[in-house]
């Protein structure tokens, strides 16, 4: 078996199975229930009297060393009676196997056995596979247990909470250092502890989860990046609209959202039986399509771009919120294209090209994916068919590499995903580019083709950042809250290096403010060297700029820039120039005190 990313998901397939063995021979009583490999990992949920600690994994991993010591063997045994399989689970305690065996009773369900040299099963489990061949490509010096979690059986939380352990494997010791070294990256730099450190945001528990507070100094960062939305929006011959936070049931069972979304959508309760339903909005695009409506198009008013920063609700388990990442309000950076066939490739296009754009401002490459039709869909066989290949022509247009992944489109149409790459390597999902041929069916609209008949044209769903609040959480993370000037929310603290100084200060401070950079004045009664250090380090703002009685005689400023440390002295004038170039540049690459900057 060759040892390449692909199959290290089924290593750490196999991997789980042998920690389920580890914890059944540590904890006899233990009843096992599902350990898939999920994404940096895997993990497997136990039922067991014993609350398992961090003293029991590291047990548990040295368990796990020693079976694989045995160099055992991995065998794929088709069961011949289902139910007699059943009835041996259910007597040897194995309730959860049990019911997942009835439930796939009848899609030729398969155990998988760990055989020592001389045959023995030593352990089996319900599972449809693959694996590795044995233990030997398994190595105990390049697994390590994560943590002990709750988690209810199959999710639902009106069943018995069981325990959770989750673990990563890998190929050799090499790739689990560098990977622990980066969850130590991560954590250093987990945008809930930025976000208090560095007064960004806050969720409270009188407002509610996932419901987000923005502090000035990440609004700062936000009204940012919403002028450059705005901006580059036009540029590219969108035009931009804002729709209702609420409206009638009635547009959402158009849409078809109440059939396949209802779980996910807040409703404002009735006063009277006979009043209207209405529903908090969970998306965009029905308003963006009664806009469309409200006019007649020809083919020559195609393609129409439309764009809205849109607030949308959904409703999410509490266990699943996490800062600004997961949350249950929030905004997207919407858009909806219509357009005609003959569009379609190029407007996808446009979008790759966008999206391209946005991303290299942030130094983040991303890897794309194309989402297929999921088993619950809406809309013509024929028409996803069509979809899906229209959006895979357009990228082997441009010659883009993408992964296929099955069954996880919209329920409404196929997608493409970017998923981007932050500073540590982490891949995170933002942009996505939705084809519906479905939505412009339901709700009737059309256009006017050059031959004159009324035709229903193709609508692109699209977002670049995806929702503000993830990108934000993102952003924090991949800069680990040090923004470059043109984010930062303070670009410039002027610290005087005593109370005589402070008028000059001030007149640096005016200035700069009068330009339109984000000054602060710490005249505060504190030691110069712990304005700086504060500025610099804890507050991560990109320049300090201190004056003294050298700097007033000459006229000049003494600069510390975050990244690199004292630059020395310049003109007040020079210094503006340089910090006001990086602005408009939206470059990441100090313009002062560094090489080629």
């Amino acid at each position: 078996m060759e040892k390449n990313a692909e199959n290290l998901h089924i290593l750490r397939h196999s991997a789980s199975h042998i920690m389920a063995q580890a914890v059944q021979k540590l904890f006899p009583e233990t009843k096992l229930a599902i350990g898939p490999a999920v994404d940096n990992g895997f993990y497997y949920d136990f039922d067991s009297e014993h609350s398992f600690t961090e003293e029991d994994l590291t047990k548990i991993e040295n368990e796990m060393k020693a079976i694989l010591k045995q160099n055992l063997v991995f065998e794929k045994y088709e069961i011949p009676d289902v139910q007699k399989q059943i009835d041996e689970f259910k007597a040897q305690g194995e309730i959860y196997k049990a019911e997942l065996l009835e439930e796939h009773r009848n899609d030729n369900p398969t155990l998988y056995l760990t055989k020592d040299k001389d045959g023995n099963v030593l352990f089996n489990d319900l599972c449809a596979g693959p694996h590795v061949p044995n233990t030997s490509y398994i190595k105990g010096n390049a697994i390590k247990l994560m943590k002990v979690a709750g988690a209810y059986w199959r999710g639902n939380e009106k069943n018995k909470m069981l325990q959770r352990i989750y673990a990563t494997a890998f190929w050799n010791k090499e790739d689990l250092a560098e990977y622990l070294t980066m969850l130590e990256e991560a954590q250093k730099r987990d945008h809930r502890k930025l976000g208090t450190q560095l007064d960004l945001f806050s969720v409270r528990e009188e407002i509610g989860g996932g419901l987000v507070l923005w502090h000035p100094n990440l609004y700062t960062v936000r009204e940012e990046i919403e002028n450059y939305w705005r901006t580059e929006h036009r540029k590219r011959g969108y035009v931009i609209v804002q729709t209702p936070q609420i409206a009638k049931s009635k547009l959402w069972e158009i849409s078809g959202h109440i059939d396949h979304y209802k779980d996910n959508m807040f409703f404002i309760q009735k006063e009277n039986e006979d009043d209207d339903q209405y529903i908090v909005k969970p998306m965009n695009c029905p308003f963006h399509i009664l806009i469309y409506q409200s006019q007649r198009h020809s083919y020559r008013s195609l393609p129409l771009r439309m764009a809205e920063l849109g607030t949308v609700y959904r409703r999410e388990k509490s266990g699943a919120l996490s800062g600004l990442t997961r949350v249950q309000g929030f905004t997207q950076d919407d858009a909806h294209i219509f357009c005609t066939p003959e569009q379609l490739v190029d407007e996808i296009n446009a979008i790759i090209d966008f999206v391209s754009d946005t991303m290299k401002i942030f130094n983040m490459s991303f890897e794309v994916e194309l989402s297929t039709r999921p088993e619950s869909y809406v809309g013509e066989l024929a028409n996803w068919d069509l979809a899906e290949a229209g959006l895979k022509e357009a990228m082997d247009k441009r010659g883009m590499k993408y992964d296929i992944n099955e069954g996880d489109g919209a329920f409404y149409g196929p997608k493409i995903d970017f998923k981007v790459k932050d500073a540590i390597g982490r891949t995170w999902q933002c942009a996505t580019i939705q084809l519906d041929f479905n939505l412009p069916e339901r709700f009737g609209i059309k256009y006017q083709d050059k031959d004159g008949q009324m035709k229903t044209p193709v609508m692109l769903h699209r977002v670049i950042f995806g929702s503000m609040e993830r990108f934000h959480g993102i952003l924090i993370e991949h800069y680990a809250g040090a923004f470059p000037t043109w984010l930062a929310p303070t670009q410039v603290c002027v610290v005087p290096i005593a109370e005589r100084h402070n008028d000059y200060a001030k007149k640096i401070y005016d200035e700069l403010f009068a330009e339109g950079i984000r000054v602060q004045l710490d005249d505060r009664s504190e030691s110069m060297n712990y304005k700086i250090r504060e500025a610099l380090q804890d507050k991560k703002i990109p320049y300090v700029v201190v004056v003294g009685d050298k700097e007033i005689e000459a006229d000049q400023v003494a600069v510390r820039v975050r990244a690199v440390g004292a630059v020395g002295t310049m003109g007040v004038e020079e210094f503006k120039n340089a910090v006001l170039a990086e602005i408009k540049a939206k470059t990441s690459v100090p313009a002062i005190g560094v090489k080629n900057a």
